[in-house]
């Protein structure tokens, strides 16, 4: 298949996949993949630890479903999880871990062969590519004076993907009907939510390991007409922006993205969907928001790094400091390696955010109420939580500008 995909097929359609997805090999790499990302248990309520149990036997039985066609998906168990700054929630499938793993073995096999026909400006779920590349192109465009930028929203994108559409899409390089006889199972798996139970008509479930690749397919043809007519697109999966020179031509590029999206089934988001002025209010994209030739981290984002702090320093915790510390540093380090080209104002206003936090932990523990303030910040100095290893946002912003000056 490697040599395949080097020297192309015939057609360019590919034949005989179904050994390469029912292989053991391929079948345990793909547990091995499922396990590493661990992940709550579906409908069936097995763990990842308890399939792997009884390995062997359970990816025999599995390549054998596989093979003789008797293979089929449970459902998927949906939850509903906050949208991080709003009241909303969003809906988030969980396939059973024997469908997950199915899932990546048909992923190993179908992704090698769609990568190669990605366009270049599509960066969300591939290989060697992420929102860091996806952020480093923007900021590129607009210091090369693309200031017009068309900030586009898919509205509920994964879940009305046309499925027929999409099996067609999929079957223009795949023309073996058992691995599509496999993705037209996995887009029609049943969920059950609470005690509601369906089967989908269209869209494909968020949360199944093969709906990001699906995703990218069906807006491929949307990036390579973008680039054929010249413009400058950003894709992130279901985000993305198109940055031009003019005003004008941000309005022609919003007309081509809205007549392609009409006429492949979905819908822009009629309140989300705007040209904006990167030198006037902006724009947000992969949880920054850029304007002015700056960045920051856009409301929602803060809102939700907040949020997570919140739970971790609440003044009841019974934790010791060193604790509650150690488990804070790990979200901060994390934020900061993703947030470190924001704005320096930032950093300095969260550290002192954090800091009222844990001031109003031990001001609790010493028998007074309220926030962190006033005679705490004396007793409790900020040396006092750098020499309790706090971790510094503006420390490591500015110990980070050093070093890249050297």
């Amino acid at each position: 298949m490697l040599t395949a995909l080097e020297n192309g097929v015939g057609g360019g359609r590919w034949f005989s996949l179904i050994d390469k997805v029912v292989n053991l090999e391929n079948l345990f790499a793909a547990y091995v993949t499922v396990a590493e990302r661990n992940g709550a248990a579906g409908v069936d309520h097995q763990t990842v630890e308890a399939f792997g149990e009884r390995l062997t036997e359970r990816l025999d039985r599995l390549e054998q479903t596989l093979r003789d066609g008797r293979y089929r998906p449970q459902e998927v168990r949906r939850v509903w999880i906050p949208k991080p700054g709003s009241r909303e929630k969003r809906p988030l499938g969980i396939p059973t871990v024997r469908d997950r793993v199915v899932q990546r073995a048909v992923l190993h096999v179908l992704e090698p062969i769609f990568e190669r026909e990605f366009a270049e400006h599509s960066y969300g779920f591939r290989p060697n590519r992420g929102c860091k590349d996806a952020l480093r192109r923007v900021d590129d465009l607009l210091k090369r004076g693309y200031r017009y930028v068309v900030d586009a929203d898919l509205r509920s994108y994964f879940d009305t993907i046309p499925q027929e559409r999409l099996r067609e899409r999929v079957a223009e390089r795949v023309s073996d009907g058992r691995v599509l006889d496999l993705v037209s199972l996995f887009l029609q798996q049943g969920i059950l939510d609470g005690l509601a139970h369906w089967n989908p008509t269209e869209g494909t479930p968020q949360g199944a390991v093969i709906s990001p690749l699906l995703s990218n397919i069906y807006l491929n043809p949307l990036d390579h007409e973008m680039a054929r007519s010249g413009y400058e697109m950003v894709r992130y999966a279901d985000d993305f922006v198109v940055l031009c020179r003019t005003e004008a031509e941000a309005e022609a590029a919003l007309e081509r993205v809205r007549d392609w999206v009409e006429a492949n089934g979905l819908c822009l988001h009629p309140e989300k969907t705007r040209i904006a002025d990167a030198d006037g209010i902006g724009f947000e994209f992969l949880g920054y928001h850029f304007r002015a030739s700056q960045r920051w981290p856009r409301k929602k984002s803060l809102q939700k790094l907040k949020e997570v702090l919140r739970g971790k320093t609440r003044r009841t915790a019974g934790e010791s400091l060193k604790a509650i510390i150690v488990d804070i540093n790990r979200t901060l380090r994390g934020w900061y390696e993703y947030f470190k080209h924001a704005h320096r104002y930032v950093f300095g206003r969260l550290d002192q955010w954090v800091r009222m936090r844990l001031r109003s932990i031990l001001r609790k523990r010493a028998g007074r109420r309220g926030r962190g303030r006033g005679l705490d910040h004396v007793k409790y100095r900020n040396a006092y939580f750098r020499a309790a290893g706090l971790f510094s946002l503006e420390a490591a912003r500015i110990a980070e500008r050093r070093s890249s000056m050297r």
